[in-house]
């Protein structure tokens, strides 16, 4: 087994599955600028790992991913379509890479997805779920756009008119509810997640791995866009938040009052 400790984020390679750990759980997981780089940087190593067979994305704690992190957003010191822009970026050139692998992402979903978590699960190849998940993209509700590739993939998953009612009205999913949708593809006890999850793995490990890039490759280029669709992303959040709406809509979520739009 090999592994590597990262502040934001843990990765460790055993019995050729690479296993992704979001690491901030008294954050809930949030993604902040530290976490794009290391994103990338862990999504580079297990491209670069000999034998990586399977991938299983999951989150330290009770949440799997609450998307960016607006607190540490505003507190920065940036402005906040610089930082935007700069974590994007990262997120997005790492979500390109785990997508391109042969192996499968498996992605284990503890707690709440939204946002840029929801962009998680729906980039992996296959999703589990914990009977208490839930799934929200909760970008206009901060009056910003969304990211992660959730545009491309959302109305892929659900259908056009669904993903138009998740993104306008931020309704929140529960995990039957997710698996009904098509968001996942199987729920799990709670206490049997991550069990469930790696013996998902290790079955996909033992196959033909070359094959499973393959058909990644065709479903993923029967309709082009993806990295280009992650580029336009990139660039609407970060003008977004330079907006008065997207000042106010991150401020009233911190303040933990309405947004005046």
């Amino acid at each position: 087994m090999s592994s590597t400790a990262q502040p934001t984020l843990r990765l460790d390679i055993r019995d050729h599955i690479a296993f992704l750990t979001l690491a901030r759980p008294e954050a809930a997981n949030t993604m902040n600028l530290e976490f794009g780089h290391e994103f990338l940087a862990a999504a580079f190593a297990i491209e670069a790992a000999p034998g990586v067979r399977a991938v299983v994305l999951t989150g330290q704690g009770k949440n799997f991913c609450f998307g960016g992190d607006l607190k540490g957003m505003v507190g920065s010191g940036c402005d906040v379509g610089s930082y935007l822009r700069e974590l994007t970026t990262n997120l997005h050139a790492g979500m390109t890479l785990l997508a391109r692998l042969d192996a499968p992402v498996i992605a284990a979903v503890n707690g709440t997805a939204a946002g840029a978590g929801l962009g998680l699960v729906l980039a992996a190849d296959l999703a589990i779920a914990a009977r208490s998940a839930k799934f929200a993209p909760a970008y206009t509700g901060v009056g910003l756009t969304p990211d992660a590739g959730c545009t491309f993939l959302l109305p892929r998953a659900v259908g056009y008119k669904r993903a138009m009612e998740l993104l306008l009205t931020n309704r929140v999913l529960d995990a039957q509810q997710a698996l009904d949708w098509g968001l996942v593809n199987q729920i799990a006890e709670d206490d049997s997640l991550e069990q469930t999850a790696a013996a998902l793995a290790a079955r996909l490990a033992a196959g033909p791995v070359g094959a499973f890039g393959a058909v990644k490759r065709l479903l993923s280029e029967a309709e082009p866009g993806f990295e280009a669709q992650l580029a336009r992303e990139s660039l609407s959040i970060s003008s977004r938040g330079m907006t008065a709406e997207g000042r106010e809509g991150i401020a009233a979520f911190l303040e933990k009052r309405a947004p005046r739009f």
